[in-house]
């Protein structure tokens, strides 16, 4: 069996975390991951707190295992979303677009382990500074908002840079990447385009089909010109969008161009709306429930790794 300090840390059977997808990410999609021996999350993207402390119980109704709550720290709720993480006392808290530094001490008072997504060896040194107790490097493979570093790369620099446990997401969707990642230097891996395809996320049936119809050249990023580059599946929305950062269009403009356009997505609407998705989706091929997603990559991983990993 595969042991790692991310293991021992967060209390899971498989150093495997489920993605903080955004409206992807349900208290059932999350349940799931946990009965099936990983870490689940509920994405709390930009909804209200309200919200949250409903998906936290709810989660809570359907697994006794550890599971946690993605925050978007640029989320306008993300104040409150992190005091009904804080009142709930919520395992472990992942965090992306910001530093989580202002809430570390309460997250640490009430028991919650907190593990931001990184995207570069500089952020993850002052993050580690501040006390977090783990990363995730996420490469650019990835679906959602990306950086500029592929996980290959990113991956062993962050592994020799810091002290914490370092967790590998970005291209990561069966037990061969696992088994890369593990060795590049990563405890964990997070997935999030694998279990897009899990029985358990809620998300329209169109929106599956289309990852699962996904090749190696389905995916583009858009939003270079904002500042916040997110990597989507190829429709008729991401082609309009890029055609207008051809053009020029203003940064706020292009913003306010993206809005709603994942709910649109979410919803079914495949074609006008933001389908984010990562490079991984080419290795999606079948719909299957989270826990045999988690035993088909671990089995694999075990059989390329041997014992290597057996014990953290």
């Amino acid at each position: 069996m595969i042991k790692s300090r991310i293991t021992k840390l967060l209390g899971i059977k498989y150093p495997v975390i489920q993605g903080g997808m955004a409206w992807l990410a349900t208290a059932e999609l999350a349940a799931a991951v946990a009965n099936g021996g990983g870490l689940g999350l509920i994405a709390a993207g930009s909804a209200p707190g309200d919200w949250v402390r409903e998906q936290v119980r709810k989660a809570r109704s359907l697994t006794s295992k550890p599971f946690g709550v993605n925050v978007m720290l640029l989320s306008p709720y993300a104040d409150e979303v992190m005091k009904v993480v804080i009142e709930e006392k919520v395992p472990v808290v992942t965090t992306g677009a910001g530093n989580p530094g202002k809430y570390m001490a309460a997250l640490k008072e009430a028991g919650t382990k907190v593990i931001p997504v990184v995207n570069s060896v500089s952020l993850a040194k002052r993050l580690e500074k501040s006390g977090v107790d783990a990363v995730i490097g996420e490469g650019m493979e990835a679906g959602g908002h990306i950086g500029t570093e592929t996980t290959l790369v990113l991956i062993p620099q962050l592994a020799d840079a810091l002290q914490v446990p370092v967790i590998a997401a970005g291209g990561i969707a069966d037990g061969r990447g696992m088994a890369a990642a593990l060795i590049l230097g990563a405890e964990g891996v997070q997935i999030g385009t694998r279990f897009i395809c899990a029985e358990e996320c809620v998300v329209d049936e169109a929106y599956k089909a289309m990852v699962l119809k996904a090749t190696d050249r389905s995916t583009v990023v858009t939003g270079q010109r904002t500042g916040h580059p997110v990597r989507v599946l190829k429709n008729k929305f991401s082609r309009k969008f890029l055609a207008a950062e051809e053009e020029g269009l203003a940064p706020n403009e292009l913003e306010a161009m993206g809005a709603g356009r994942l709910a649109a997505a979410f919803h079914g609407d495949v074609e006008e709306g933001s389908v984010m998705a990562g490079q991984a989706a080419a290795l999606v091929n079948q719909i299957t429930p989270a826990a045999a997603i988690i035993e088909e990559m671990i089995g694999q991983c075990q059989a390329l790794l041997g014992d290597s990993f057996s014990e953290g």
